[in-house]
């Protein structure tokens, strides 16, 4: 089984990635060599994918080595009013968190078709069920790949192929403690607001995405699934 995971440089991805390896061969992307180089020669693509021709680039990469599990994990994150989006930020962050992962798809998905099986997780998150003031465009962004995994996993189900997102809530990385740097509430505010009282592990993300792949799973597609510490149930 070949895998990819984007964005697997560090947080999420890292630990999918390496909590994979005992499925299959692992490749990764992310924009820095230096934080790939750990996982081999051969096996990681440098790539920005806000960039077309990189983000091209990994398509072809993905083509290559005949990737037979798609792990749409990289991902950008926002925080401003709504009133103060300015054009670039809304460019890059529609083509990290929504054209790559669309792109990415259309590339793994016919050599998926050909072999009759084939495994695709986004990796959402919890504002793009519920919403986050001051994160419109991260919300819509991660909406949308709801939207995606419900649309292609029905496309996909006759190949033998599942579509699913998951959406963690506040989750113990770089990127959840830059998340609270940047939002106007400190971190025990936000602890307050969810029901179990922590944020979700890495590693609890990366068990879930392995039993997504795993035979046991093959009945769940198009599926929208929380991670999030009861935050999407209510306080």
């Amino acid at each position: 089984m070949n895998i990819l995971v984007t964005g697997a440089s560090r947080g999420i991805g890292k630990v999918i990635a390496t909590e994979l390896q005992s499925l299959g061969k692992v490749f990764v992307t992310a924009r820095t060599e230096n934080d790939l180089q750990v996982f081999g020669i051969g096996n990681y693509c440098v790539a920005d994918l806000a960039d077309e021709v990189e983000l091209t680039k990994v398509g072809n990469f993905i083509e290559e080595n005949e990737i037979d599990v798609l792990i749409n994990n990289a991902g950008a994150y926002h925080y401003s009013g709504i009133e103060e989006t300015e054009m670039y930020r809304l460019n890059h962050m529609l083509a990290v968190n929504l054209k790559a992962p669309i792109y990415l798809i259309h590339r793994a998905v016919p050599h998926m078709k050909r072999n009759n099986f084939g495994r695709i997780i986004n990796i959402g998150s919890i504002s793009g069920v519920m919403g986050e003031a001051n994160a419109s465009i991260y919300s819509a962004t991660k909406a949308g790949l709801i939207g995606l995994a419900k649309a292609t996993g029905l496309e996909l189900a006759a190949y033998g192929i599942t579509v699913n997102t998951i959406n963690p809530g506040w989750v113990d990385t770089e990127l959840g403690k830059f998340s609270i740097e940047k939002s106007e509430f400190s971190e025990d505010e936000i602890i307050e607001t969810i029901p179990q009282k922590r944020f979700v592990k890495p590693e609890e993300i990366a068990s879930l995405a392995k039993y997504l792949i795993s035979d046991n799973a093959k009945g769940i597609t198009g599926q929208s699934i929380n991670i999030c510490a009861g935050l999407s149930v209510g306080i």
